[in-house]
This record gives structure tokens, C-alpha cells and sequence, in this order.
């Protein structure tokens, strides 16, 4: 091109010469060339131009010889004296020419008289003075890790000012293990490096790469420059949230307050921004239910208590909780957090009377049952556990019974009407918990009356004082008893026991009023006579069978004073009472002399006698014991003392009217010998008979204390033969033990009844009609517990019988074993039986999912391995019967794990429902734009134009067109010029890669022009790629001939929008899809724009459901009104 340039200079300045040498007939030229090396010193000498030329050196001054051109005499000067050209300053050659590769300096030099113009061509060599630099120190490169290797990255090249082989000639880049280097040689216009991935980036395990470029020119030693790439790895959603623990588990305690914090999962995520932004959420698994109950904070991952948690209802939950990041496609990971509830004692038991008598006959056996009671605390553990009681020291005692928390209230004691006829019983039902709750329950337990109690007399036996000479006829005494029983059994009728016997016989003599027990004596007793006698009364109560009881009456005859005391000694042979004592004159004082013996047929103080002297001849002589009778010498006796002396006694009793008799001793004093012989024979008479009184009083003891066994004997006798026939007013039958056995549980409208056998609960509530088989029950549990009237019980055979037809997943919806509990009632005797009937499934449910469809969006920047968690199918059977396994269909792409959770059809037959679920692959910028043109013969995007030196302001040069795989944002083109020669002459339209022509050429401009344009792609992290055009400008007939190649190259290619090359849609499988949008016609329908499209439609383009694939969704990037019509990317 220089060269061209220099010639046509050449041609203008000859054509020029001739015309001025025609004009002033003396015109001279010559050209010279000289060669210096840049840098040289001011004043070197450049060549003898005068020498050269051949010109007279004395001549040059005088013809004023001097150089004519441009600025260049500012770099030499002529010496006029001798013609040589010297350097008037330091020439730096890359300041004078720039990049060209050879540096000639055109010099014009002039003489006069005549005319003579002379051309010097200095050429200024290049030295290696300047290093290679590059435009940037430092280069900072965003790169998607989602790139694949082999994605090259265009540097921009170093410039060397020095040219040639002292330019730069090659790079080198720091060592590394994901790029390499490629070096672009585009000859004249240096060499490009190009950064060329080679190992894809992970942001996770290094977020940015620092490399350094060093570019080396050719000299020796050679000089380089650097300069500093710095790699960001931009982030691509290519991790999903890993939480920090394996398993979650936690405690609760139930009632826990609303906003309590039950525990807080931490899940992160290695991406980075939005993508490794998480947000915590319940999982699809879960229920609506626990929605209510729990919510979780979708920042810090907090699970809190939105609702009542009861450990009754449920007590433990396993939730799914789903980590999701915030990418444009998000990946999700579930974990399960485990939460036990713990029991709270905020239960109080519970106590129920299922069955109840409320009066019981006294003669119950112990263990005789009262009523049922059931306890139930919803608590669990030690708070549930129940401890049941009585609080009163009663005869009363609870009897756990076979079923759990179900207590009998039985006899502990036998009852005794007569004692207590009326028992308040509170039951206390008190649990373990820490504090203890507890309830309290009080029943009336009445005691009925038996007739088990005789008639009690006040007194036993009765003793009685009559007495003697009593009036006939008149009531003597009465007897009273009375019986603890009550009404019949305690009306009491007396008579006396008349056996005719010897010891009754004088029963005859006495009456008694059956009523009130008075008793009438028919005769006078004389106590005399009789003095005591005994008989019995018995006394009969009312009852059925009567009772008896009978007493022993003894009657004492109570002595009256009509009897004087008679004198048994001494007693004279004629019966008077007078007797002679003889006694020695010796004797002492205090002598007995003799004794007074008196009898008084009565007893008492009527028989009690005292004894007195009526009469003594001398007082100092003679004393009398006045309660014995004995009679004693005062002193002993004198020589003066008469011989004889008589002594008068009285015996008087101590009636209220006393009566008495006298008797006589005369004393004789004789002389000892006399009296010695004499109390010999009196001595022996008084111990004969001392010893018959001792005798008879020994008798009399031992009778008494006979008596006394013998009674003892008789009344507990009489106790030990009372008849033990106690019969039960309510429990007839003899085999009857109190028990409770078994009832049968089932409702009908609003109430509860409890089918029962034959034998029916104490005190139960019979419904009319119901064959007394029938119980009436409280209401006092929910209905969804209540075994509802699914069964029958036959009376006549006894057989349970199915009353309607049950659905197990109504009654027991998913638990695993379905058991209807029954309890059956038979009384006389109470017995309580409890049937269980276990309800099998069977396979009467398919399998359903919450959704017919599932949609799903999966970036396809996301690696293998993914998961995605999708709704479980549900199925109302259980066991066997439940979702059992899956299958997904064929596919390339995905294959099923299936997490077993436990409760999970391989029903026989098996039952089954299927779920489609559509994938959509959303795109990630992975694809850098290709170069479709211009393409050379070896592959790389260059190519030539040649136009016409002619052509005007708007001219199509040329058009850039390019395909990027991506869709959307990521396949949407920009194209920019990044280097020209000459900006005001082309541009280039951004949008569809068209250069035209700016301005028309002029001759100055010159014939080659070099175009460097950038397409860039519109991805979050842009990838781009670089095509060189180079216009050459050439005459209207050489580009002529050249168009008439290429226009029927293009006729062929452009015709009806079509290209060879076959691009297939990932989504619009059409044999004839060329990948090229020949029209479009864009419109809005409410938030989102439209495309419609021809047959033929773009790569990547989203199909509306429904279109008949001529709808494009498009991005709301652009106004919604106005129609786009655009051109075949070939036009």
C-alpha cells in the first residue's frame, strides 16, 4: 500500500515536473537515497548530496541550495558550502512512522539559476529502544465456571514501537492448570494472543486465577512486557445446599408457648450471590396440618411454634425441610428434622363410673363388685400413669382389673348395716407426674338391710327383785329388746319359753305382754319358800326368715322382815332358850366363855342379827361381842364373886321393824378340875359342829362358779348356731362372685349404649325395650373415638354379628394395626369380657399423587448426581396394600431413588397411578457466539471485501453473521467494532452485524482498511469472539468483475431465506428447520410479549403450550407495541 501511494506521488510529481520544464524550459531532477539508524546524534552526517548530484561545490552557496519539503527540514539541513546533509536533531523513528515497516523520509531539495530540484529519500533504521507494551497493565476477565474447555478468550495484543524484527515477535503466560495460550500471527498486524481454557473452572475451589502475559520482541537480548490477567470465576447455581448436619433431631415440650423456637437447620451452599443465597421451606411431604402447628423462618432456617403442640394427639413429627438456593433454576435438598414431643402433666385424670349399684346388701361376700370405674390421664409416661385410691379407711378397696386403667370398686370387708348404713367414697385418681395432677369422684354406696341381726336384749341375763307377798296379777318387771335391723327386721315380739320341764315349771305362774315384754306374776311369792327362780324370754323379730334371740330371767325374791331370829344355842331340853356354863375360877380375863347362836330365816339386814345383854348380874364380870355373840370374861375373878351369874341376851334383827328373842346363860365359877372335865366333852361338840359350816359354805362357792361356766357356755353356744342364710336381694344367684366381666360398647344417634348378657351390672340403667340387655352409657369421649354401631350382638345365640359395612381407613386411617376394642356386660353374676376384632385391609385403594402434572425447571448447568424431590403418591390402605415402589419411564437423563420412610401397594392384585412430569432444561450461557461469517480456507473468522473506490455514503460492505446455541439473553447477539482504521469511513449496526459505508472515499484515503469487530452474547457473564474484515478499495472495473463471482455465490444462498449449514432445535424437531428466523411479528397479551413465527423457527425459542408451535415467548426487554419484520441472517 505504501508503496502504491509512493508510486502515485511519484507520477503526480513527474507529470508536474514536465509541465513546469515545458513552462520555463530548464527544469533539472535526480533522487538520491541514504540510510541512517534512529538515535544518531545531532550534526552526524547523513551523505555528500552535493558529491552525489555531482554539483560544483562553490556554486551551491550562490544558488541558494536548500531543502523545499514539508516538516522534514526540521530533521536535516544542507551545508551550502558543501553540499552535505547532516541530522539537525535526534530522530526517533517510531515518532516519524508509526508503525510502517520501512521509514523513508522524503527530502525536496532546490537550486537556482537555474532551476534544478533534486529528491533525497532518507531511510531511518529501526534499533530495538522500546519494550513491548501492552494497552492494559492489568486485565480483568469475568469467566462463567459453566464454560466448557476449549472456550477461547481474545487478548488484546502488546505494541511495540520498534518494528520489524525488533517488534513483538512472541508471548508467554504464567504456568497454570486451566488455560494455555494461542498465538493468532495476522503478519502485518502483529500476533494476537488468544487465553484458551483447557481444565473447566470450579468457583468453588478457587473463585478467581491470577496469570501474567508476557510479551518478547526480537532483539538480543530481547525486551518484554507484561502484563497481569486477572480471572473471576463468576458463579454458575452448579451446588445445592448442603445442610450441616446428617440427622436433626430435637425435643419439645408440648404447650410450648407460640413463638418458641424448636430448633434452627443451617444448610449452605458453595455458590456464590443468589446462588448461594439459601431459603429454608417446608418440604412437599408435608402436611397441611403442620402448617398449623410449625412455621419456619426462610432466612435463618428457625422452626417455630405457630400452634398448640399436644402430646395426646400426636407426639412426634417428622418434617421435611427444604433447603433452596436462589438461582434462576434453584436446587433444592431436604433433610428430615425428628421432633419428640415430650409429655407435659397438663392432663388430670379422668375418672368414669361405667358401672354402678348404688345400694349393696350388707351381706355381700368381700370381694363383691360395686362398680367399674375406668381412669384416664392423655398423658404419657410417669405422668400417665395412674394411681387410683380410696381416700377414706372404708371396707371398700379398688381391684385393678385385667384391662388397663380399668378399676373394680369391691367389698374389702364384710359390710354391716347396723354400723354404717351409708358410704361416701371419693375415688382419688392422682398421676406421677412432677407436680402431680389428680381428680376426685365421690359415690353414694348405700348398705341395704338383711335380717342378719337378732333381737338384742338390754340386759343378759335380766335379774330381777321381787318381793315376797307380791300382789297376783300386777306386773312384777318387764324385759325390753331391741334389733339393729331396721323395719320388718326390727319389729320384736317376746313369749316365754315354756318346756314343761321341772326347772320351768313355775312359768306357769307368769305372763308377758308380747308387745312390750311386761311380765305378770299370777301369784304371791313367799321368799321363805322360793327364793329365786329363772326362766326364758325369747324375743322374735319380723324378717324373713324371723331371727330369735332369747335371755335369762332371774327372779330374786327380795326378803321382808316377817321372821323374829331364833335362838339355835343354847337351847335347853325343854326348847327354851337357856343354858348353863361352867367355868374355873382362875380363868383370865378375856375367857370365852361361851357363844350365843342365832338364826333369822330372812336375809339382808332383815336376817343380819346383833347381839346385846339384857340383863347381867355383873357388869365388870361379863362382855358380849354384839355381832358374834361370844361372850367373854372382863377380869378374873375374886374370892368375892358370886358363884353363879345369869345373863339375859337379846337378839335383835335389823328389819326396818325389828324383831328379836331373848335367851338365857347362867355362869358357874367352879373349881378347875371340875371345869377341865366339863369343857372336854364341850370342846368336842363346837368342833363338830364348826366343821359342818365350813363344809356347807364350800359347797355353796362351788355351785356358783358352776353356774357361772355354764351360762358362758350357753351364750356362746347360741351364737355359734345362728342361722348364715344370707340371701341377696339383688344377686339371686348362688353361684354369683360380684364380678364384672365384659361388655359390648356401640352408639346409636346421640347416645352410647352397652350391650350386655342375661345377667345384668348392679344399678345399670336399662333402656325400655331393650330386653334388659341394654346400658345406657355417659357421653363423655369424643366421637372419633367411639366405636361407632359397626356390630350386633344376637341375644338368642350369643354370636357378634357385623351391623354395617366398615371401611378400616375410615376408622383407623393409617395405622398399622386396625383393632375395634368391645367390652361385654353379663350380671347375676356381674362379668365383663372384652373382644377385640381386628379389621384386615384389603386392596380397595390405587395409589394417587397430589398432582396429575408436575412441572419441573432444572438449569442445565447442574451436574449429575442433582436430586429432586418430588410429592409422594398417597394410598388410603395400609401394610402391604400402601405405595410399595416406582417406576419412571425410559428416558436418557434421569433415573429414581425412592427414600423409605417407613410407612409405605403390593396389594394382590397390585393397584397403580402414574404421574407425567415434564422437564424443562433451562439454559446457562455455556456457548460462546461462532463466527458464521466471514470464515477463512483455514477456519479462522477472516475474510476480504473489495468494494468499489467509488461507491456512496451507506454502501453494504459486508455482513458479519454469527449463532450462538444459547437461548434468550445468552443467545441474543450484539456486534461492536473493537479496532478500524478509520472510524469516520464505516460502521457497523450493532444489532445485525451489517458494515456499511459512512461517507464516500477520497483519494487520500487509503486503499486498505482493517475492521476488527466484537460479537458479544448478553448473558449474565457475556461471552464473545472476534472476526477480522479487511475492505480493499479497488477500481469501479476490477470490482465489477469481481461482484459478478460473488453475486451468484449470495443469489444461491440468500434465495427464499435459506443456508446449507443444518442447525437442529433442541425443541422444534422439523425436518425442514434451517435454525433461521425469516420473519416475526411481535405483540402483547398482558404481562408477557409474543412472537408470532413462520414454519421455520429459531434455535432455542420457547413454545407456548397450546401454539401449534408458532408462539415465541420473548423477554419484556423491549416496548410492547410495534411490529419487527427482520431479515434472513444471510441477507
Amino acid at each position: 500500500m505504501e508503496q502504491r501511494r509512493y508510486e502515485r506521488r511519484h507520477r503526480t510529481g513527474c507529470l508536474t515536473g514536465y509541465v513546469v520544464a515545458v513552462l520555463l524550459w530548464c527544469v533539472a531532477s535526480a533522487q538520491l537515497r541514504y540510510s541512517i539508524s534512529e538515535g544518531v546524534n545531532e550534526g552526524t552526517v547523513v551523505g555528500n548530496i552535493a558529491k552525489d548530484l555531482g554539483l560544483e561545490k562553490s556554486t551551491l552557496k550562490d544558488r541558494k541550495y536548500r531543502i523545499v519539503s514539508g516538516g522534514a527540514d526540521s530533521l536535516f539541513h544542507v551545508n551550502q558550502n558543501d553540499g552535505i546533509l547532516y541530522v539537525s536533531r535526534e530522530i526517533d523513528r517510531e515518532e516519524v512512522c508509526a508503525q510502517s515497516s520501512t521509514c523513508l523520509i522524503n527530502l525536496k531539495t532546490v537550486l537556482e539559476n537555474p532551476l534544478e530540484v533534486h529528491y533525497v529519500v532518507v531511510e531511518v533504521l529501526d534499533v530495538n529502544d522500546h519494550s513491548p507494551s501492552f494497552p492494559e497493565k492489568e486485565k480483568k476477565l469475568e469467566i462463567s465456571e459453566s464454560v466448557l474447555p476449549g472456550a477461547r478468550f481474545q487478548l488484546k495484543p502488546s505494541r511495540d514501537r520498534d518494528s520489524g524484527h525488533f517488534s513483538v515477535q512472541q508471548y508467554k503466560l504464567s504456568h497454570n492448570d486451566h488455560f494455555r495460550l494461542e498465538v493468532r500471527d495476522k503478519g502485518e498486524d502483529g500476533k494476537i494472543p488468544i487465553l484458551v481454557l483447557q481444565k473447566s473452572l470450579d468457583r468453588e475451589a478457587a473463585g478467581s486465577h491470577s496469570l501474567v502475559l508476557t510479551a518478547l520482541d526480537g532483539g538480543k537480548p530481547p525486551k518484554s512486557g507484561d502484563m497481569n490477567i486477572l480471572v473471576n470465576v463468576l458463579d454458575v447455581n452448579d451446588n445445592t445446599p448442603i445442610f450441616s448436619k446428617d440427622i436433626y433431631s430435637v425435643t419439645l415440650s408440648e404447650n410450648a408457648p407460640v413463638g418458641t423456637t424448636v430448633i434452627q437447620v443451617n444448610a449452605t451452599d458453595l455458590d456464590d450471590g443468589p446462588n448461594g443465597e439459601v431459603v429454608y421451606s417446608f418440604g412437599n411431604s408435608v402436611s397441611n396440618s403442620l402448617f398449623t402447628l410449625f412455621d419456619i423462618n426462610q432466612s435463618t432456617g428457625e422452626i417455630i411454634v405457630n400452634g398448640l403442640i399436644d402430646y395426646e394427639e400426636k407426639d412426634k413429627y417428622e418434617i421435611e425441610i427444604q433447603a433452596s438456593d436462589k438461582g434462576v433454576a434453584p436446587l433444592t435438598t431436604e433433610k428430615s428434622v425428628i421432633i419428640k414431643i415430650v409429655d407435659v402433666n397438663d392432663n388430670a385424670p379422668e375418672i368414669e363410673v361405667t358401672s354402678f349399684s348404688s345400694s349393696i346388701p350388707e351381706d355381700s361376700r368381700p370381694g363383691t363388685t360395686v362398680a367399674l370405674i375406668s381412669v384416664n390421664d392423655l398423658d404419657s409416661g410417669l405422668n400417665g400413669n395412674v394411681i387410683c385410691s380410696i381416700a377414706e379407711d372404708v371396707p371398700f378397696v379398688l381391684s385393678p382389673s385385667l384391662q388397663d386403667k380399668m378399676y373394680s370398686l369391691v367389698t374389702k370387708l364384710p359390710l354391716d348395716r347396723e354400723k354404717r348404713a351409708k358410704y361416701e367414697l371419693t375415688i382419688v385418681a392422682k398421676d406421677s407426674g412432677q407436680p402431680s395432677l389428680s381428680s376426685e369422684k365421690t359415690i353414694s354406696v348405700v348398705v341395704s338391710d338383711v335380717n342378719d341381726n337378732s333381737p338384742e336384749f338390754s340386759l343378759s341375763p335380766y335379774t330381777f327383785y321381787v318381793s315376797e307377798t307380791n300382789e297376783p296379777g300386777t306386773s312384777v318387771f318387764a324385759v325390753k329388746a331391741f334389733d339393729r335391723d331396721e323395719n320388718d327386721n326390727a319389729v320384736i315380739s317376746y313369749r316365754i319359753l315354756r318346756d314343761g320341764s321341772e326347772e320351768n315349771k313355775l312359768t306357769s305362774f307368769l305372763n308377758i305382754n308380747t308387745e312390750n315384754g311386761d311380765i305378770l306374776a299370777l301369784k304371791s311369792f313367799d321368799f321363805e319358800t322360793l327364793k329365786t327362780f329363772q326362766f326364758q324370754v325369747v324375743a322374735t323379730d319380723s324378717g324373713t326368715p324371723s331371727l330369735s334371740s332369747n335371755v335369762t330371767v332371774n327372779v330374786f325374791i327380795l326378803d321382808q322382815n316377817d321372821n323374829a331370829p331364833v335362838i339355835l344355842y343354847p337351847v335347853s331340853s325343854n326348847g327354851s332358850a337357856e343354858g348353863v356354863e361352867e367355868i374355873p375360877r382362875n380363868v383370865n380375863a378375856g375367857h370365852l366363855v361361851t357363844k350365843v347362836r342365832a338364826y333369822d330365816a330372812d336375809i339382808g339386814y332383815n336376817g343380819w342379827l346383833l347381839f346385846s345383854l339384857q340383863q347381867v348380874t355383873d357388869h365388870s364380870l361379863f362382855g358380849l361381842d354384839r355381832y358374834t355373840g361370844q361372850i367373854r370374861t372382863l377380869r378374873s375373878f375374886t374370892e368375892t364373886d358370886e358363884a353363879e351369874h345369869k345373863l339375859v341376851i337379846l337378839v335383835k334383827d335389823n328389819g326396818n321393824v325389828s324383831l328379836s328373842a331373848t335367851a338365857t346363860v347362867i355362869v358357874k365359877l367352879v373349881e378347875p378340875k371340875e371345869a377341865f372335865a366339863a369343857s372336854d366333852v364341850k370342846s368336842s361338840t363346837k368342833v363338830d359342829e364348826e366343821d359342818n359350816v365350813t363344809l356347807y359354805l364350800m359347797i355353796t362357792l362351788g355351785s356358783v362358779s358352776t353356774l357361772f361356766l355354764i351360762s358362758i357356755i350357753v351364750l356362746i353356744a347360741m351364737q355359734c348356731s345362728k342361722p348364715t342364710d344370707y340371701t341377696s336381694k339383688y344377686l339371686q344367684d348362688t353361684n354369683y362372685d360380684g364380678t364384672l366381666c365384659h361388655s359390648i360398647q356401640y352408639r346409636s344417634g346421640d347416645k352410647r349404649y352397652m350391650l350386655v348378657g342375661p345377667r345384668m351390672s348392679i344399678g345399670s340403667t336399662i333402656v325400655p325395650g331393650s330386653h334388659a340387655n341394654t346400658l345406657v352409657l355417659p357421653d363423655r369421649r369424643r366421637a372419633s373415638e367411639e366405636v361407632r354401631q359397626f356390630f350386633c350382638e344376637n341375644p338368642n345365640d350369643g354370636i357378634l354379628y357385623v351391623s354395617r359395612k366398615i371401611d378400616r381407613e375410615e376408622i383407623c386411617e393409617r395405622s398399622s394395626t386396625c383393632l375395634i376394642n368391645l367390652k361385654t356386660v353379663i350380671e347375676n353374676p356381674l362379668e365383663v369380657h372384652y373382644v377385640g376384632v381386628e379389621v384386615l385391609d384389603i386392596n380397595d385403594h390405587s395409589p394417587s399423587f397430589p398432582e396429575k402434572k408436575k412441572t419441573l425447571e432444572i438449569s442445565e448447568s447442574v451436574l449429575p448426581g442433582v436430586r429432586v424431590p418430588l410429592k409422594a403418591s398417597r394410598d388410603p390402605d395400609s401394610g402391604p396394600f400402601s405405595v410399595q415402589q416406582y417406576k419412571l419411564s425410559p428416558n436418557d437423563h434421569f433415573r429414581l431413588e425412592v427414600k423409605d420412610k417407613g410407612e409405605d401397594d403390593s396389594g394382590t392384585p397390585s393397584l397403580s397411578s402414574n404421574v407425567t412430569v415434564n422437564v424443562f432444561i433451562l439454559d446457562q450461557n455455556d456457548n460462546a457466539p461462532v463466527i458464521l461469517y466471514p470464515v477463512s480456507s483455514n477456519g479462522s473468522a477472516e475474510g476480504v471485501e473489495e468494494i468499489p473506490r467509488n461507491v456512496n455514503a451507506g454502501h453494504l460492505v459486508t455482513k458479519v453473521r454469527a449463532y450462538d446455541a444459547d437461548i434468550g439473553y445468552n443467545g441474543w447477539l450484539l456486534f461492536s467494532l473493537q479496532e478500524v482504521t478509520d472510524h469516520s469511513l464505516f460502521g457497523l449496526d450493532r444489532y445485525t452485524g451489517q458494515i456499511r459505508t459512512l461517507r464516500s472515499f477520497t483519494e487520500t484515503d487509503e486503499a486498505e482498511h482493517k475492521l476488527v469487530i466484537l460479537v458479544k452474547d448478553n448473558g449474565n457473564v457475556s461471552l464473545s469472539a472476534t472476526a477480522t474484515v479487511i475492505v480493499k478499495l479497488v477500481e469501479p472495473r476490477e470490482a465489477f468483475a469481481a461482484s459478478d463471482v460473488k453475486s451468484e455465490s449470495k443469489v444461491d444462498k440468500e434465495d427464499n431465506c435459506s443456508k446449507t449449514t443444518d442447525y437442529t432445535s433442541k425443541y422444534l424437531q422439523e425436518t425442514n428447520y434451517d435454525g433461521t428466523l425469516c420473519h416475526s411479528i411481535q405483540y402483547r397479551s398482558g404481562d408477557k410479549r409474543y412472537m408470532l413465527v413462520g414454519p421455520r423457527m429459531s434455535i432455542g425459542s420457547t413454545i407456548v403450550p397450546g401454539s401449534h408451535a408458532n408462539t415465541l415467548v420473548l423477554p419484556d426487554r423491549r416496548r410492547a407495541s410495534g411490529e419487527e419484520k427482520c431479515r434472513c441472517p444471510w441477507y
